[in-house]
């Protein structure tokens, strides 16, 4: 049992410029106090094959965490484009937010992400090299979350523990069954 769920990823900037930075809050639910601090961290992977070349935009820790709903808002660095190979700029890449306590991933959410020029001409014909400062990216709402098994440090408490009442004993729903067809939120 996992003792955070992302419950939310909201984008505030997509579609943005390629070289825009990403801004976007991230809502989470912890069902027990944390002793330490959650990292989370913002991956560009623009050659799946080569792991070499992903690129850390940002990374933030986050705490103390309260039991209950938090949210935080994170804002990445765009990537930098010296590092994509010429070959992987155009088309799609991945952008992975991973969540991890005490250096051990519990959280992977990936997104797809378009790159393409920002009008029909420069799309039908690319120009040779690289104009960076034409490009937008198009962050998709459709997303993969995989979530990892790890030591946490507290046991949370049982629902025989809880306050009386409907509150206590409703069912929160996981990351899975929120609506994902929404363009601004993504869980």
């Amino acid at each position: 049992m996992s003792i955070v769920t992302i419950r939310n990823v909201e984008f505030f900037n997509n579609p943005a410029r390629f070289l825009d930075p990403y801004h976007f809050r991230v809502t989470f639910e912890c069902i027990a106090p944390l002793k330490d601090d959650l990292e989370w961290k913002l991956i560009y992977v623009s050659s799946p094959g080569n792991e070499e070349l992903d690129q850390e935009l940002d990374d933030c820790l986050v705490g103390p965490v309260p039991v209950g709903v938090n949210s935080f808002e994170f804002e990445g660095l765009a990537p930098d484009p010296a590092k994509i190979p010429t070959e992987d700029v155009l088309g799609v890449a991945a952008l992975i937010l991973t969540g991890s306590y005490r250096d051990q991933e519990f959280v992977r959410v990936g997104y797809y992400q378009n790159t393409e020029y920002d009008n029909e001409d420069m799309k039908a014909t690319p120009p040779e090299k690289i104009q960076f400062d034409r490009l937008v990216r198009d962050i998709s709402t459709k997303l993969r979350v995989t979530r990892f098994q790890i030591k946490w440090d507290v046991v949370p408490q049982s629902q025989g523990h809880a306050a009386a009442g409907a509150a206590a004993s409703a069912a929160v729903p996981s990351a899975n069954d929120l609506d994902g067809d929404d363009a601004n939120h993504s869980t």
